[in-house]
Protein backbone atom coordinates (compact mmCIF):
# COMPACT_ATOMS: atom_id res chain seq x y z
CA UNK A 1 0.00 0.00 0.00
CA UNK A 2 1.24 3.21 -0.88
CA UNK A 3 1.78 6.40 1.69
CA UNK A 4 -0.81 8.28 0.19
CA UNK A 5 -3.24 5.51 0.38
CA UNK A 6 -2.39 4.59 3.54
CA UNK A 7 -2.72 8.00 5.30
CA UNK A 8 -6.11 8.26 3.23
CA UNK A 9 -7.44 5.33 5.09
CA UNK A 10 -6.10 6.44 8.46
CA UNK A 11 -7.66 10.17 8.36
CA UNK A 12 -11.15 8.30 6.91
CA UNK A 13 -10.90 6.11 10.14
CA UNK A 14 -9.86 8.34 12.42
CA UNK A 15 -12.17 11.41 11.58
CA UNK A 16 -9.32 13.46 11.45
CA UNK A 17 -9.87 16.95 9.76
CA UNK A 18 -6.85 16.98 7.71
CA UNK A 19 -3.66 15.24 6.06
CA UNK A 20 -1.37 17.59 8.78
CA UNK A 21 -3.18 16.05 11.28
CA UNK A 22 -3.36 12.38 10.40
CA UNK A 23 0.45 12.10 9.54
CA UNK A 24 1.12 13.62 13.33
CA UNK A 25 -1.53 11.25 14.34
CA UNK A 26 -0.30 7.80 12.36
CA UNK A 27 3.79 8.87 12.98
CA UNK A 28 2.87 8.92 16.83
CA UNK A 29 0.95 5.67 16.47
CA UNK A 30 3.94 4.10 14.51
CA UNK A 31 6.75 5.25 16.79
CA UNK A 32 4.98 4.34 19.88
CA UNK A 33 4.02 0.60 18.15
CA UNK A 34 7.59 0.51 17.73
CA UNK A 35 8.54 1.14 21.39
CA UNK A 36 6.12 -1.64 22.32
CA UNK A 37 7.65 -4.36 19.61
CA UNK A 38 10.69 -6.53 19.72
CA UNK A 39 13.29 -4.70 17.74
CA UNK A 40 13.42 -7.16 14.59
CA UNK A 41 9.55 -7.53 14.67
CA UNK A 42 9.44 -3.82 14.55
CA UNK A 43 11.80 -3.69 11.51
CA UNK A 44 10.16 -6.44 9.64
CA UNK A 45 6.73 -4.19 10.03
CA UNK A 46 8.94 -1.43 8.68
CA UNK A 47 10.20 -3.17 5.81
CA UNK A 48 7.01 -3.74 4.87
CA UNK A 49 5.60 0.27 4.91
CA UNK A 50 6.78 3.08 2.27
CA UNK A 51 9.78 4.56 3.28
CA UNK A 52 8.31 7.56 5.29
CA UNK A 53 6.72 5.85 7.58
CA UNK A 54 8.73 2.75 8.05
CA UNK A 55 11.38 5.63 8.93
CA UNK A 56 9.42 6.43 11.80
CA UNK A 57 9.79 2.98 13.03
CA UNK A 58 13.22 2.46 12.51
CA UNK A 59 14.33 6.21 14.33
CA UNK A 60 12.44 4.91 17.29
CA UNK A 61 14.35 0.98 17.33
CA UNK A 62 17.85 3.07 16.48
CA UNK A 63 17.17 5.14 19.70
CA UNK A 64 15.91 2.03 21.61
CA UNK A 65 18.95 0.03 20.72
CA UNK A 66 21.02 3.15 21.58
CA UNK A 67 19.86 3.05 25.09
CA UNK A 68 20.90 -0.27 25.09
CA UNK A 69 17.39 -2.38 25.39
CA UNK A 70 17.70 -5.82 26.56
CA UNK A 71 18.52 -8.14 23.77
CA UNK A 72 16.24 -6.35 21.33
CA UNK A 73 12.74 -6.99 23.47
CA UNK A 74 10.22 -4.48 23.30
CA UNK A 75 9.02 -2.34 26.59
CA UNK A 76 6.06 -3.96 28.67
CA UNK A 77 3.67 -1.04 29.24
CA UNK A 78 -0.25 -1.74 28.66
CA UNK A 79 -2.97 0.01 26.75
CA UNK A 80 -3.28 3.01 29.17
CA UNK A 81 0.26 3.62 28.47
CA UNK A 82 0.02 2.92 25.01
CA UNK A 83 -2.77 5.61 24.93
CA UNK A 84 -0.82 8.01 26.82
CA UNK A 85 2.33 8.18 24.78
CA UNK A 86 0.17 8.69 21.67
CA UNK A 87 -1.98 10.88 22.91
CA UNK A 88 1.39 12.84 24.01
CA UNK A 89 2.96 13.15 21.18
CA UNK A 90 -0.23 13.78 18.89
CA UNK A 91 -1.09 16.49 21.33
CA UNK A 92 -4.46 14.84 22.07
CA UNK A 93 -6.83 13.10 24.53
CA UNK A 94 -5.95 9.82 25.47
CA UNK A 95 -9.62 9.00 24.10
CA UNK A 96 -8.58 10.35 20.86
CA UNK A 97 -5.66 8.57 20.82
CA UNK A 98 -7.24 5.76 21.02
CA UNK A 99 -9.37 6.10 18.19
CA UNK A 100 -5.98 7.08 16.01
CA UNK A 101 -4.80 3.66 17.66
CA UNK A 102 -7.46 1.86 16.36
CA UNK A 103 -7.33 3.48 12.87
CA UNK A 104 -3.85 2.88 12.22
CA UNK A 105 -3.74 -0.55 13.68
CA UNK A 106 -6.83 -1.61 11.05
CA UNK A 107 -4.52 0.21 7.96
CA UNK A 108 -1.50 -1.85 9.16
CA UNK A 109 -3.95 -5.28 9.04
CA UNK A 110 -4.33 -4.26 5.27
CA UNK A 111 -0.93 -3.18 4.44
CA UNK A 112 1.22 -5.65 5.25
CA UNK A 113 1.40 -9.28 5.02
CA UNK A 114 -0.71 -11.20 6.65
CA UNK A 115 2.13 -13.54 8.61
CA UNK A 116 3.44 -10.49 9.83
CA UNK A 117 -0.04 -8.70 11.41
CA UNK A 118 0.22 -12.11 13.45
CA UNK A 119 3.60 -11.37 14.32
CA UNK A 120 2.29 -8.05 15.77
CA UNK A 121 -0.35 -9.57 17.41
CA UNK A 122 0.99 -12.17 19.21
CA UNK A 123 3.98 -9.68 20.46
CA UNK A 124 1.15 -7.42 22.09
CA UNK A 125 -0.70 -7.55 25.44
CA UNK A 126 -4.58 -8.34 25.24
CA UNK A 127 -5.67 -5.09 25.98
CA UNK A 128 -3.24 -3.52 23.30
CA UNK A 129 -4.72 -6.50 21.04
CA UNK A 130 -8.60 -4.83 21.43
CA UNK A 131 -7.35 -2.22 19.69
CA UNK A 132 -6.78 -4.30 16.63
CA UNK A 133 -9.94 -5.13 13.51
CA UNK A 134 -12.39 -7.68 15.41
CA UNK A 135 -11.09 -10.20 14.04
CA UNK A 136 -7.58 -10.22 13.89
CA UNK A 137 -7.92 -8.63 18.19
CA UNK A 138 -10.00 -12.25 18.88
CA UNK A 139 -7.00 -14.62 17.57
CA UNK A 140 -5.62 -16.31 20.72
CA UNK A 141 -1.90 -15.59 20.66
CA UNK A 142 0.08 -18.41 18.66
Amino acid sequence: MRHDEIIGKVQALAHLPDRGSTERATQSVLRTLAERLPTGLADHLAAQLPPDLAAHIRETTASATSEARPSGAGEPFDLTAFAGRVAVRAGTTEETALRYCAAVLEVLDAAVSPEEMRKLTDALPADIRELLPAGRADEPPA
